[in-house]
């Protein structure tokens, strides 16, 4: 993934870029033009899951569905796989600090019924989704966050882990010291959050999301990750979806919320997706050098994706097996 993804490739455009989506003009003109697919309900069980390290997390969701495990879950399994690996530097503790060199974490969890529970600026805790899952589970709240949300964790079973910035990790952020652009590049392994949905054999449905959100970010920054509606949205009754890339421009729209609705509407999937990022665009003229991607699952199984520019990836597992797929998109450069 690394590979294809070269790491750390910023732009000259600082923060104030977002400040363009104030202005009037109109949206900028769709570079790939390609119809919506209307892909056909499949049979059984469905997971859907963000970039190329979403592989391994339906792998390991698709195992604990044919256990016989809930749909819920497998969405918390599959995405605590990758967790843990702590080569991947845009999901947990392995992830890239913020500006203060401190690696925090957020997540969020939803059911079929709508039960949802999320955390954020959580620090030392290996499995954020472990513990969105456990609010839900076992407080009245939806959220919890930052110096509250650990100790409430460690409460309640959770342990702390401590891991060293790797030497590499460590460079890249002193050498981003120098200059402090906060922009992401486009399709750069610093802001490739997890997103996974899924709908089980039953038709029931649930999706999960977690990351450590954009590397080198203001210390207490929050991204659209964790918040319902914005980085993940379940409706049992109609379908889920989830939301990777700036999420700054997924929370402006309530992206995966967005999605949901127009299915509900009667859109398919991927025109759903197309739509959000259509509207991301239209808010924000002249945005460039970002990337934003939508994975859409309608509860029949049927599915989408769209992403802002090219080189969003998304892994989909089927009764037909575990493969790697590459979204349709409104910009083919940055």
């Amino acid at each position: 993934m690394t590979d294809r993804r070269q790491f750390l490739k910023w732009s000259a455009l600082g923060t104030a870029a977002l400040a363009t989506g104030c202005g009037t003009a109109p949206p900028p003109e769709v570079e790939n033009v390609v119809q919506p697919t209307k892909t056909l309900p499949l049979k059984g069980p469905v997971v859907l899951s963000t970039w190329d390290h979403g592989l391994a997390a339906n792998a390991k969701a698709w195992d604990v569905l044919k256990a016989g495990g809930s749909v819920l879950d497998a969405v918390e399994s599959g995405v605590a796989v990758v967790e843990s690996d702590m080569s991947n530097r845009s999901v947990g503790l392995g992830g890239m600090p913020d500006r203060d060199g401190v690696v925090t974490l957020d997540a969020c969890i939803q059911d079929h019924e709508g039960r949802a529970g999320a955390v954020a600026f959580l620090e030392q805790i290996e499995h954020p989704i472990s513990v969105a899952r456990a609010i839900m589970e076992r407080t009245p709240h939806v959220m919890l966050v930052g110096e509250g949300a650990q100790h409430w964790a460690l409460e309640n079973g959770f342990t702390k882990r401590s891991v060293p910035m790797d030497a590499a990790v460590r460079k890249q952020w002193e050498d981003w010291k120098k200059e402090q652009r906060y922009w992401p590049a486009p399709n750069v392994e610093n802001h490739d959050t997890i997103g996974l949905i899924a709908v089980d054999g039953n038709g029931h449905m649930a999706g999960s999301c977690t990351t450590s959100g954009m590397a080198f970010k203001v210390h207490g920054r929050v991204g659209d990750s964790p918040i319902i509606g914005g980085g993940l949205f379940v409706d049992g009754d109609v379908g889920a979806a989830c939301a990777t890339g700036t999420g700054e421009l997924v929370i402006r729209i309530a992206g995966s919320h967005t999605v949901v609705e127009l299915m509900r509407n009667g859109v398919e999937p991927e025109e759903a997706c197309r739509q959000a990022v259509q509207r991301i665009l239209a808010k924000n003229p002249g945005l460039k050098d970002t990337q934003v991607g939508f994975l859409a699952l309608r509860k029949d199984g049927a599915h989408g994706a769209c992403s802002v520019v090219k080189g969003f990836t998304y892994a989909l597992h089927t009764s037909e097996g575990n493969s790697l797929h590459e979204a349709t998109f409104l910009s083919a450069t940055p």
